[in-house]
């Protein structure tokens, strides 16, 4: 199976690059499934149904959340419809949506993605490592599902590694967001998980993760939040994770980043179709 993670979606830019580059893209490298957490896409700030839906029709398949999942209000009642969009696992059990789907391919073969939100300097929620556990034990790689994504939302680097370490081999892909910068060791573990600590985000990066320079600034000058946080506008990035796995054991064999556009460096797996 092949995956693409998409990191962060920040704002109208975000949005755009998304949605003209991903077709081509998974043409391009024949991708089966496509993940994108979207919780900063609606001005940087939650996500719309208008925006979720545009997604979809641009090719996204499953939509991750996080810290921001409820910033739109119209989400509350949409995601009750649409279980394509998840929110983390750990949060209390009487919230809206859930924390996982099993996205299921024409081929018959099924995909469990999985959002958590790391406990680090965030929110004060459930156990992600104990939640998660519990839910992988019910599915069997080869016969239940054919391979599990994990987006684990965090701050802490440090939280997102110890869980990927935690999981290795349990799970086919462990990929973190949330920081909005894309770190440079994505790899495959030793017992087959591919990990990368962030995917970084599909946003505007001559920017602070994604939010227009001066307010920003101005909050660090003068420690006063007078100035509104908006999404910067400029040229984008589509930035995210690629990972090929192995339909019977779901182990990772193939990660690469994926990178188009913008201000950094393009990168694209070396796959042929």
């Amino acid at each position: 199976m092949r995956i693409v993670f998409l990191g962060d979606i920040v704002g109208r830019s975000g949005r755009e690059v998304v949605l003209q580059e991903l077709p081509a893209l998974k043409n391009k490298l024949a991708i089966d499934v496509v993940v994108a957490n979207a919780e900063n896409a609606s001005h940087g700030f939650g996500l719309s149904p208008a925006i979720a839906e545009d997604l979809f029709k641009a090719g996204v398949d499953v939509i991750t959340l996080g810290n921001h999942s409820w910033d739109r209000k119209d989400i509350i009642p949409y995601i009750r419809e649409n279980p394509k969009i998840i929110r983390p696992l750990n949060y209390p059990p009487k919230t809206p949506g859930a924390g996982h789907y099993i996205h299921m391919l024409p081929n018959n073969k099924k995909l469990l993605v999985i959002n958590a939100m790391g406990r680090l300097f965030m929110d004060p929620l459930d156990d992600p490592f104990r939640m998660i556990e519990e839910l992988i034990s019910k599915y069997r790689f080869g016969i239940d599902v054919h391979a599990i994504l994990i987006d684990i939302h965090a701050e802490a680097t440090s939280e997102k590694a110890a869980l990927a370490h935690y999981f290795d081999g349990k799970v086919s892909v462990v990929v973190g967001t949330h920081t909005h910068i894309p770190t440079a060791d994505y790899r495959i573990l030793p017992s087959g998980t591919a990990f990368q600590t962030d995917a970084g985000m599909c946003g505007d990066y001559n920017s602070v993760i994604g939010m227009q320079k001066e307010a920003a600034i101005y909050r660090f000058v003068t420690k006063m939040s007078g100035m509104r946080l908006s999404p910067a506008e400029g040229l984008a990035t589509l930035c995210g994770l690629a990972v090929e796995t192995d339909d019977r054991t779901g182990a990772a064999l193939r990660v690469a980043p994926v990178r188009l556009k913008g201000d950094l460096d393009p990168i694209l797996p070396k796959w042929d179709k």
